[in-house]
């Protein structure tokens, strides 16, 4: 199958920024914004903790599988009629749930928040192959995306205890959906078509992702970054609220120290990158995660977590979980610039299966309410990735 180069985009980088940017961010704020306010939902919904729970898993599942729909669809009918309607949905979905009262209502707005999500996100970032791939600007493009790992974990929170505390709970979803209206018209009247030419998806495309072992070593390597951050913010809530007694504002600010070393760590990796590669960095950072969890599980060992013993380890484990973030898309993607959309779409499902499947496991499994979910989810991930480096090893001897 054959494609012509992709059209013109007729905006500077920090045009195309404020319009790309808020999708990624809006994305990622609606699975943080709401994490102080988890431990008293079962009572507003009249459900139960598992169900709250799923609200987690299932938007970050969705976020990821709808992908393997969108990004194809991007790839026939274009970047923008995806992102328009991403956007749209994302925000009715969650004026919504503003106003749910119960359990059921609520994770089923959850889902569509979340398909809406996925189409925005996957839209946003074949934009990115299509506009910037090759071009020196492409590091810059990344990074700040990329960054948005940090600001939203370390605003979130406190944007939702705030709210909360001020105006209700469901005041969050009330900015989720004003946000991605604005968005919204943004594009709209701004967003111009990027895509490539093409008639249609062949299952070959996907077959040579499938098969191209590069793709599957630096996906998995995405998804034990991003599962580690998912176990972390699902117990978070409970050990340092329910367990360490913290208050809504005093667990946020505790939470925004980690989401700090996050963006202190992003704005370094780009130099890190340049210096050591793709593949060191990854190996780096995998090594700092399993030190974190290593040290995390001495910890817990010793006594009762609080702010040393459970978020202090946190700060190494995210500091990897940085670096690795940061060359993963690259690795993954870059011999795919002719399907950016689908190859984009499998790396976020994959991911969105790995993490929510096995980040609910481990929190199932070890507890909610304990660090064990972290260390073991981070032990099983590190442990893949460190057999993805030595398989790319021994085939760069090769």
């Amino acid at each position: 199958m054959q494609k012509s180069q992709g059209r013109a985009w007729p905006h500077s980088v920090s045009t195309a920024l404020l319009l790309m940017a808020p999708f990624d961010f809006l994305a990622s704020l609606a699975m943080d914004v709401y994490l102080p306010v988890i431990p008293q939902m079962p009572n507003a919904l009249d459900t139960s903790a598992f169900v709250v729970q799923l609200t987690l898993s299932a938007y970050l599942l969705i976020l990821g599988l709808g992908q393997l729909v969108f990004g194809p669809l991007s790839d026939r009918i274009g970047r923008r009629p995806v992102v328009l309607g991403g956007s749209v949905i994302y925000a009715l979905s969650s004026f919504g749930l503003a106003a749910a009262d119960d359990g059921g209502v609520f994770l089923a707005l959850r889902l569509l928040q979340a398909i809406g999500a996925s189409a925005a996100l996957v839209a946003t970032f074949a934009t990115v192959r299509d506009v910037f791939s090759g071009r020196p600007e492409s590091a810059t493009v990344y990074g700040l995306l990329s960054s948005m790992l940090a600001i939203v974990p370390a605003a979130g929170p406190v944007i939702g205890a705030l709210l909360s505390d001020t105006f209700g709970w469901r005041s969050i979803f009330v900015l989720l959906g004003t946000l991605a209206a604005a968005a919204s018209i943004h594009a709209f009247l701004n967003w111009r078509e990027t895509a490539p030419r093409v008639d249609s998806t062949s299952r070959s495309s996907i077959r040579s992702i499938f098969s191209s072992g590069p793709f599957w070593v630096y996906t998995l390597g995405f998804s034990s970054a991003m599962g580690a951050f998912f176990v972390f913010f699902s117990i978070s809530p409970r050990v340092l609220m329910d367990v360490a007694g913290y208050s809504q504002m005093a667990f946020s600010v505790a939470f925004a120290t980690v989401a700090v070393v996050m963006m202190v760590a992003a704005r370094s990796s780009r130099k890190w990158v340049v210096a050591w590669g793709t593949r060191r960095c990854f190996a780096t950072g995998t090594v700092l995660m399993a030190l974190g969890a290593m040290i995390l599980a001495l910890c817990t060992i010793q006594g009762k977590p609080g702010f040393v013993a459970f978020i202090m380890p946190m700060w190494i484990i995210a500091a990897g979980i940085v670096l690795v973030v940061s060359v993963t898309a690259n690795g993954a993607l870059a011999a795919f610039d002719d399907k950016a959309g689908t190859a984009v779409a499998l790396y976020y499902a994959i991911q969105g299966v790995v993490v929510s499947g096995l980040g609910t496991l481990a929190t199932v499994v070890f507890g909610g309410g304990t660090p064990w979910a972290l260390v073991g989810f981070c032990g099983v991930m590190c442990g893949v990735n460190v057999a993805g480096i030595c398989w790319l090893t021994r085939r760069s001897r090769t």
